[in-house]
């Protein structure tokens, strides 16, 4: 089998029970909690068993449940997962509703909603609330994703669908999906609002109060189901380390992580300017590069977008004329198979660098599926390069099934290299771009909507390039009779400006007004440094439990981690404590699931219960993991309708539709304008809708980038050399540019400085994208103790019609 059961089924033919997802989201300061609310009605006439599969946060935790059915409200309870399923398969036997949400086992993003025993014309609303930390971007804003677009996760051959074998994945594309969203968020922080900034349309951003320290907003009215909603959150001064305590649950037992107060600690080390100001000039950078048919899909959906592999391509250009001299490094590339451009990492250098990027111009989203756990085993089995720190940069549009296997395994080898990943695309898995970088200690990017993913990735080279911290570690200073027990796993990675979170359960008698402090040491390039954050220990006002739930969490992917790479593939004991903590602190677990039973006296529900499978939003060209389709058109001379198809299709009645090219009109089997067809392929049937000619767009040439066309140009030392290409690269003619060099100065030295002044005078926007490569090329050119740097300045900026200074160069 080569996929997760995942389809795309047409809802034509039956009604879906879902008809409206209304979801609030409310921030404090960088954890928010979410409340999704689920409205069903059964417009049929026997009752109903629906069932939902959607996409959740990887690392949310899910910590409440319930149902509501007329004016009887149900919530739910953690049981161990397969007693949960026992009472609901015996609520629906016995005719009563039921409910059951339960996470996937390969892949914690994924969750089943099993609405049971919805009798006819009977409305139920659901209410699911989960808590989340926000991932801080490189930008400094704190990003939230609420995952709208589930596209089918690719199963590797032969893998077998054994323990998921409950959860089947039904997709439609984004445009028939029949029930609407609405969301609104409400943010509130200590520190003021910059700004909101979304992938979709928001109302205007409204302040809440003169301080400017709430804000709230909401999706403008027409949304549609075509990307994931993703919310980016700026906070005046937001590097400042804070530190939250909550107190207890009342009703809990003291000595239990529910019952004892707990803290969460966040810290922004700082690391030393000294450091700070040198960058690493070794390293092996292994590149690793998704090459699966869904790579072929436009990275935003816009008129002219380039293909997610297009901009990959442009990226890896921008990379690799990027990293320093005397570093090693490879490029690796995967989908049902996996290629490398070299049989093992080699030196950096001109001629290596242009055979890559030759190869790397080459590549299309051409290898089928995603399977990126081979690949993977393949670059852990090469034996390490002396001196020289493996950092790993994954590209996927995150589309897998066995998302926990390729985590352990990145973990497993964190000892050998750090995993910086990169989220392509509407629908990536956050479970499996944040869990690399996590188990990799590294840092994770997703790139979106209209992003480029160039600045993201250079970004991360940044982080990179920063010489590795280790040896971390945390410890605590506490009034006397109070302790901690840590409940975060070690810290292992520590960026410049990276938030590091830590968990703690405090127990003993807390003095009022009583202050704590935590020390983190590290050593950076041989040199041992500390910081240290003083905090106090009253207990926060109207936290809720939130931060009992988000250590809860920890603690349970922890001990999850733990039961992976145990010898005993179901260790027990693990297990068991998994479910008492997941229980105890109502947080879900793969060994656990909410269900919900309705028990009043109410009549047994009659008839036949008919299932029906609530689809999720799926964008149609990132749906194939598979060969890109050939693109084929089906035309009708009268309607002028036609159809981009992929070829091994049956469809229209099992009529064939022709496989080459433009076809002459048949009134036998040509559809209607606006019917609906299906074709099938391997994921199950496709459904396509007729339209009119002059809806199709003829894509136009693509433009090439100026500054990539100027960046290609580079050498691998960072000099350029003097020849027409340079001169069309910055606008002008040979003749121009050798006419205007200084005559004493050397051609490379002139024609490197000419970069640099057209890069500074026209392309500052995008100075996050070549920074590096013109430092690479300061540096040479100041190997080179050139001579007449000034006049050559000069004369730059009287050709290209600039205004850069010397200074400003870094010459």
């Amino acid at each position: 089998m080569e996929r997760c059961c995942c389809g795309l089924l047409t809802v034509k033919e039956e009604p879906v029970p879902l008809k409206s997802v209304e979801v609030e989201v409310e921030v404090r300061d960088h954890v928010a909690t979410v409340v999704s609310t689920l409205n069903y009605e059964n417009q049929e006439d026997n009752p109903l068993e629906a069932v939902f599969v959607f996409p959740l946060p990887g690392d949310a935790a899910v910590c409440h449940f319930s149902a509501k059915i007329g004016q009887t409200e149900i919530v739910a309870e953690v049981k161990e997962k397969q007693n949960a399923r026992e009472e609901y398969d015996d609520a629906l036997s016995s005719g009563r509703e039921a409910f059951l949400l339960q996470e996937s086992e390969e892949s914690p993003d994924i969750f089943s909603l099993s609405v049971g025993c919805l009798p006819p014309k009977e409305s139920a609303s659901i209410r699911l609330e989960y808590v989340i930390e926000l991932a801080v971007q490189a930008d400094d804003g704190l990003r939230f994703c609420l995952p709208a677009v589930l596209n089918p996760r690719y199963q590797p051959q032969g893998s077998g669908d054994e323990g998921d074998d409950n959860i089947r994945v039904t997709s439609i594309p984004s445009t028939e999906i029949p029930y609407t969203l609405s969301f609104c968020a409400r943010v509130s922080s200590p520190r003021p609002v910059v700004k909101i900034e979304s992938n979709c349309s928001l109302d205007p951003l409204q302040y809440l109060n003169k301080e400017q320290t709430q804000a709230t907003t909401k999706l403008a009215a027409g949304h549609k189901f075509d990307r994931d909603v993703e919310v980016l959150i700026y906070y005046k001064d937001a590097h400042q380390p804070t530190a939250v305590v909550e107190a207890g649950e009342a009703s809990a037992k003291p000595g239990t992580l529910m019952g004892d107060p707990a803290v969460m600690l966040s810290l922004y080390p700082e690391f030393p300017q000294s450091v700070m100001s040198s960058v690493a000039s070794c390293g092996e950078f292994v590149c690793l590069l998704d090459r699966s048919g869904s790579m072929d899909s436009s990275l935003n959906n816009s008129e002219n977008s380039q293909t997610c592999i297009e901009s990959a391509r442009d990226t890896l250009l921008l990379l690799f004329k990027s990293i320093p001299m005397g570093c090693y490094f490879n490029i690796y590339s995967f989908g049902s198979t996996y290629e490398h451009i070299f049989p093992k990492s080699v030196e950096y250098s001109q001629k290596t660098m242009e055979e890559a990027l030759k190869k790397v111009g080459e590549m299309e989203a051409d290898l089928g599926g995603t399977e990126i756990l081979q690949p993977l085993e393949h670059i852990f089995s090469q034996p390490c390069i002396q001196n020289q720190p493996r950092q790993l940069f994954v590209f996927t549009d995150g589309e897998v099934f066995n998302t926990k296997e390729v985590i352990d395994l990145v973990k497993r080898n964190s000892h050998l290299h750090r995993c910086f990943s990169f989220g392509i695309g509407e629908g990536a898995s956050s479970a499996l771009i944040n869990g690399l970088a996590k188990a990799g200690g590294g840092h994770a990017q997703f790139i979106t909507g209209t992003d480029r993913m160039q600045p993201k990735v250079m970004q991360s080279l940044r982080y990179a390039l920063q010489p590795a911290v280790i040896d971390v570690s945390v410890s605590w200073d506490l009034p006397k009779n109070v302790s901690v027990s840590v409940l975060s796993p070690p810290i292992t990675a520590v960026f410049q400006g990276q938030r590091s979170l830590v968990y703690g359960q405090l127990s003993g008698q807390i003095p009022e007004a009583a202050e704590g402090s935590v020390t983190v040491k590290y050593t950076l390039a041989g040199q041992p440094s500390q910081n240290q954050f003083n905090f106090s220990l009253k207990p926060a006002e109207d936290s809720g439990l939130t931060v009992h739930r988000l250590a809860a969490r920890t603690r349970i992917r922890s001990l999850e981690m733990e039961n992976r790479e145990s010898d005993d593939r179901e260790d027990e004991n693990i297990k068991k404590k998994v479910v008492e903590l997941s229980v105890q602190s109502g947080v879900s677990s793969v060994f656990t699931a909410f269900v919900a039973v309705n028990k009043s006296d109410g009549e047994a529900i009659q008839g036949p219960l008919v299932r029906r499978d609530v689809p999720t939003p799926m964008l149609m060209s990132c749906g194939m993991s598979g060969p890109p389709p050939r693109p084929l058109a089906y035309s009708c001379a009268m309607t002028r309708c036609a159809i981009s198809i992929e070829p091994e299709l049956l469809c229209m009645d099992d009529a064939s539709l022709p496989v080459d090219g433009l076809q002459p009109y048949d009134p036998s089997s040509a559809p209607d304008e606006g019917q609906m067809i299906q074709c099938a392929s391997s994921g199950g049937p496709l459904p396509f809708r007729i339209v009119g000619m002059d809806e199709l767009s003829v894509p136009s040439e693509p433009r090439v980038d100026p500054m990539l066309q100027l960046v290609s140009l580079q050498k691998a030392s960072g000099s350029w050399d003097l020849d027409p290409a340079l001169a069309a690269a910055v606008g002008k003619t040979t003749a121009e540019v050798e006419k205007q060099k200084p005559a004493p100065a050397n051609q490379e030295v002139w024609a490197t400085i000419l970069s640099l002044i057209w890069l500074s005078g026209f392309q500052m926007d995008a100075r996050d994208e070549w920074e590096l490569l013109a430092m690479k090329a300061v540096s040479w050119l100041r190997a080179q103790n050139a001579s007449h740097v000034e006049e050559c300045v000069d004369a730059g900026n009287a050709l290209l019609g600039c205004k850069v200074q010397k200074d400003a160069l870094g010459l």
